[in-house]
């Protein structure tokens, strides 16, 4: 069976959680004390040296240590539902948005949590080496923040999911930028109308709850 690290309320392994849920796959999940630094503790750098979670060991022992990549295996085992797309066009969208929704969106909210944490004082970056914060950094990321949740509206005016007719990856990673952006206090402005319509249809499914 698949091993899942994961700490439960940090934002990066519940995308994972939700990608699995949505395809019903078991696996066994080990917790990882952020708070109390386990990650970057002797025992965990023998599963992930880069001392990040989420962290997916494989029955054969592979470990992989990114969403992107965590995803496009579980895609390729558990083919259904699909979440990434089935045609040549809807794989490059859903690509596509994916990448803004953590880029773009997701990215933004760490810049400013990191960077005004008093929590993460010399930890402003995640994984093994300490980064001190530059709280410039988090004034840039409010904006990005807010352009993003503007061209996630606009996209979702004419769109019933991110991506397009169905929910996709692309929804994962926004619905957890979303749930996220409300640790900074930049959560999207009433005025979106069509980006907290999908949230809320989004937020409903059984798997949000990963």
């Amino acid at each position: 069976m698949l091993t899942f690290y994961d700490y439960q309320a940090a934002p990066s392994p519940r995308r994972a959680r939700i990608f699995m849920a949505e395809k019903g796959i078991d696996y066994n999940c080990k917790q990882v004390d952020l708070r109390s630094g386990e990650q970057l503790g002797e025992e965990f750098r023998t599963i992930n040296p880069r001392c990040t979670v989420p962290a997916l060991v494989t029955e054969e022992g592979q470990v992989i240590a990114e969403n992107a990549a965590i995803a496009a295996y579980l895609e390729d085992r558990f083919p259904e539902p699909p979440l990434m797309g089935q045609t040549a066009a809807e794989k490059a969208t859903v690509s596509e948005w994916n990448w803004r929704c953590e880029i773009e969106g997701l990215m933004a909210v760490a810049e400013i949590l990191r960077n005004t944490s008093p929590h993460m004082k010399g930890r402003a970056m995640t994984g093994s080496r300490n980064i001190d914060q530059i709280p410039e950094l988090a004034e840039r990321g409010r904006a990005r923040l807010g352009y993003f949740f503007e061209d996630l509206n606009a996209q979702l005016e004419n769109n019933s999911f991110v991506a397009g007719d169905s929910y996709s990856i692309a929804d994962i990673t926004a619905l957890v930028c979303v749930d996220f952006s409300s640790w900074v206090k930049s959560t999207p402005d009433e005025s979106l109308k069509a980006l907290h319509e999908w949230h809320k249809k989004v937020s409903e499914r059984p798997s949000s709850k990963a």
